[in-house]
C-alpha cells in the first residue's frame, strides 16, 4: 500500500496476488451459481438435476486443489469434506422445503449452521489471518440468504429470488477476498 499526495491509500497487487484473488473469486462464484442451479432444478423438477448436483459437488474438490499447495493434502481434504457436507445438507434442506416437511427443514438447518461453525473454526485454525467469528458471520449470512433464495424460488417469488441472488453473489465475493487476503498475508505472497 502506498499513500497518494492527498493522503488516500493506493493498493498495488502483483500478478501472482491477482491470479490468486481471481481463482478464489471464481470458486466462490461457482459455489453460489451451482447452488442456485440446484435450487432451480429441484424446484422445477428439471431433468438436469443429477448433472447439476454432480457439478455442484465438484466445487469442494476444486477448492481443495487450490488450497493444497498452501496447506497440504490433509488440510485441503478436510476443507473439501466440510464443504461437501455443506452442499449435501443444503440439498436435503431444499428437498425437504419443496416437500413441505418443516420438521426436516428445521433439522437440516441446525446441521447446516453446525457445519458453518466447523468450517469457520477450521479456517481460523489453519490461517491466523482468518478470523473465526468473521468467517462464522459470513457463513451465517450466506446460509440465511441461500435459504431465502430457495424459499423465494419454491414459492414463485421470482423477483425476490433474483434480488436475493444478487446479494448472495456480492457476499460470496467478500468471502473470496477474505480468503485471498488471508493466504497473501500468511504466506507473504508477492
Amino acid at each position: 500500500m502506498y499513500t497518494s499526495g492527498n493522503g488516500a491509500a493506493i493498493y498495488y497487487y502483483t500478478m501472482k496476488q491477482i491470479q490468486l484473488m481471481n481463482t478464489f473469486r471464481k470458486l466462490w462464484e461457482q459455489h453460489v451459481m451451482w447452488t442456485r442451479s440446484f435450487i432451480i432444478s429441484t424446484a422445477a423438477d428439471l431433468g438436469d438435476l443429477a448433472l447439476v448436483t454432480e457439478r455442484l459437488l465438484r466445487n469442494p474438490i476444486d477448492f481443495a486443489n487450490e488450497l493444497k499447495p498452501f496447506y497440504g493434502a490433509q488440510k485441503a481434504a478436510k476443507f473439501e469434506e466440510l464443504l461437501k457436507e455443506h452442499f449435501l445438507i443444503a440439498a436435503q434442506l431444499v428437498t425437504a422445503a419443496k416437500a413441505g416437511d418443516s420438521k426436516a427443514v428445521n433439522e437440516q438447518r441446525v446441521k447446516w449452521y453446525a457445519n458453518a461453525d466447523q468450517i469457520a473454526a477450521f479456517l481460523a485454525e489453519i490461517n491466523p489471518y482468518w478470523n473465526q467469528k468473521m468467517w462464522q458471520a459470513m457463513l451465517y449470512d450466506h446460509l440465511k440468504m441461500t435459504e431465502n433464495e430457495a424459499v423465494s424460488r419454491l414459492t414463485g417469488q421470482y423477483a425476490a429470488d433474483i434480488a436475493q441472488y444478487d446479494s448472495i453473489e456480492n457476499q460470496a465475493l467478500k468471502m473470496a477476498d477474505n480468503m485471498s487476503y488471508g493466504i497473501i498475508k500468511q504466506f507473504n505472497m508477492r
